[in-house]
């Protein structure tokens, strides 16, 4: 019996603002031609068919003439939903499309309704296991609220159903986290209190079990004796976290013993994932160190580390490599710290210096001599405007107050709390009194 277990098509899904769906397309007409060329009895697609629950109408399309395209070839399609996707929505019309090979299990009162074939050495009964929200299923399975008691409820049906059938060969197409899986960044946090894994040994006296939600093929088959367990991962990368897997999806070969013998079938890959670090000036340099490689066909993460920012990063680099999609920065050195500014900001009574201190702290770098200049010239005229309008007394603030008034704040929080507003304001005497300053301590000293 020859199967092929894929999954986490996430159809509609973008790549940080790239669009997908083209490529999850051409993954899907190759998919088709493996399955045909291999002679495979079935293809088990373990949940997260599309990236959300209300798909795109593009992407309902896309799924469509996929179905469509195995339904003609006459090779049975069994589809679990997973937890992007909503159970109601892919499973309708479930008993209909049955009539054409694509067998939906999407509810709990389809795990133990199997797709039974049949190949030389006898019968193999292929089970769906939709992804199982605890809260919502529990009391549906008798179970306890967790996944792994869910999930071993959903085995337990299984394996009743399948004795009850004589029936010694099974496989389940399941969506779950099973411990010692590895995550990736672009997989969805399904813990419950805390819990978001099972243990591999649920599945025990299955033959084989086909995983979907992480994103990285592995294999799990140790901790659950003599069963086959896999992720084939999904087809596509959706995280430069990804950018060292090699996709593909499984085919899995099931003896007349009940023996598997998995082989990974890797699958097309629109463009290579690659990330560089550096400044920007040697990044973007002839025989720089990113200079080499397929940069241009790629898709690009960039970590910029100059110390300040220069200006118009993402342009610069586009130019060069057209397919950037993220820039971070990460400064050589560190950035001042919040508290680190807070502190120096409430020392400070210069208008200029205190926006100085802003444009060190949003570009990572201190003000320069030009941009020093432009804050002193913006700061003198405004001061200028509000004198002859009579706001200001010479060497005053607001009201009188002294324009020094930061350091009669206990906390810069403090400060920017009252700035602008009199009436709660201590007074000149309140002040003299209490000896406010800076973290409360006495003016006169500080």
């Amino acid at each position: 019996m020859r199967l092929l277990h894929t999954s986490d098509w996430h159809l509609g899904r973008t790549l940080y603002g790239e669009n997908l769906l083209t490529h999850q397309a051409a993954f899907l007409d190759w998919l088709l031609a493996q399955a045909i060329a291999q002679e495979v009895h079935a293809v088990l697609v373990a949940g997260d068919v599309y990236d959300r629950a209300v798909p795109t109408t593009d992407a309902v399309t896309v799924l469509d003439r996929a179905l469509r395209g195995f339904a003609a070839a006459r090779i049975p399609v069994l589809v679990t939903s997973g937890n992007h996707d909503s159970a109601v929505r892919l499973g309708f019309g479930s008993r209909l499309s049955e009539l054409a090979g694509v067998h939906l299990r999407t509810a709990v009162a389809d795990i133990a309704r199997p797709v039974v074939l049949a190949d030389e050495h006898g019968e193999v009964a292929l089970y769906g296991i939709p992804y199982l929200l605890p809260d919502a299923v529990m009391d549906e399975l008798g179970a306890e609220r967790s996944h792994a008691s869910v999930l071993a409820a959903a085995a337990r049906l299984i394996r009743a159903d399948a004795d009850e059938r004589g029936i010694t060969r099974t496989v389940a197409a399941a969506h779950a986290f099973i411990t010692g899986g590895v995550p990736s960044d672009s997989e969805r946090d399904v813990r419950v209190g805390g819990i978001g894994d099972a243990p591999a040994s649920v599945f025990a006296g299955l033959s084989y079990v086909a995983l979907g939600h992480l994103h990285g093929q592995q294999d799990l088959s140790a901790a659950a004796a003599v069963t086959t367990v896999r992720y084939s991962g999904s087809p596509l990368a959706f995280s430069f976290s990804e950018r060292y897997h090699t996709k593909s999806v499984t085919l899995a070969e099931i003896d007349g013993a009940g023996q598997v013998r998995t082989t990974k079938l890797s699958t097309p890959v629109p463009r290579p994932l690659r990330e560089v670090r550096g400044r920007l000036d040697d990044l973007l340099a002839d025989g720089g160190p990113a200079s080499a490689g397929d940069l241009a066909e790629a898709w690009v993460r960039v970590v910029l580390t100059d110390p300040v920012r220069p200006a118009a990063p993402m342009e610069r680099l586009r130019a060069k490599w057209p397919h950037t999609l993220v820039l971070d920065f990460a400064p050589d050195g560190e950035l001042t710290g919040a508290a680190t500014d807070l502190s120096r900001l409430a020392r400070t009574a210069d208008p200029v210096q205190i926006c100085g201190h802003f444009v060190e702290f949003t570009s990572g770098g201190a003000a320069d001599e030009d941009q020093q200049a432009v804050l002193r010239d913006v700061i003198e005229a405004v001061l200028a405007s509000d004198r002859a309008d009579g706001l200001l007394e010479a060497g005053q603030g607001p009201a009188g107050r002294p324009s020094d008034d930061l350091a009669d704040a206990n906390s810069i929080d403090e400060w920017l709390a009252h700035a602008g507003r009199d009436d709660d304001w201590p007074d000149e005497a309140a002040r003299e009194a209490g000896g406010i300053g800076e973290a409360g301590g006495n003016t006169a000293a500080a």
